[in-house]
Parts: C-alpha cells; structure tokens; sequence
C-alpha cells in the first residue's frame, strides 16, 4: 500500500469515527437522561464526519458519496444555527 493509499484511508477511517461517536454520544447521553436526547455534541460529531467522508469521497471520485456526504454537511449546519440562535435568545 502506497502513502496516497494509506492517507486516504485515515481520512476515510477519522470520518467513520467521528460517525461512530456522535451515535455512541448520543447514546450514553439519553442513559442518563433516561429519555432519548440529541446533545450538541451530536451534531458537532455529524460535521466532522461529513467533512472527513466528503474529502474522502471527493478523493475517491465517488460522485455517489459526495451527494449523500453534501447533503447532510447542510443539515448538521443548519441545526447548530437553530441551537446557536435559541441558546441566544434564552440569554438574553
């Protein structure tokens, strides 16, 4: 395996963590509140990840994975706005 391989596959690797985190996040977070919860964290793990498989997919060529990864980049934006803006507004 070539270093161009191998770095492809610690970005792909580093993305499928930062995946797994925000699910096992997420979980441990609803056993203490005994209720099913999304923290923050979620969604700051949803981001990495996506950055990390969209470099990968953009590397890879793969235009099937780079339109699943995109969409979502939006999405974990657009809810860290929604929690940025009523944190706001609760302080104020």
């Amino acid at each position: 395996m070539n270093l161009t391989e191998t770095t492809l596959l610690i970005i792909g690797f580093t993305g499928q963590f930062f995946f797994f985190m925000r699910f096992f996040v997420q979980w441990i977070y609803s056993e203490k509140q005994r209720k099913s919860v999304i923290p923050v964290a979620f969604w700051y793990f949803s981001l990495l990840g996506s950055v990390c498989l969209l470099i990968y997919a953009i590397l890879r060529k793969d235009i099937v994975f780079i339109v699943g990864q995109s969409t979502g980049f939006i999405i974990y934006i657009r809810n860290l706005y929604f929690i940025k803006k009523e944190r706001a507004k609760l302080n104020a």
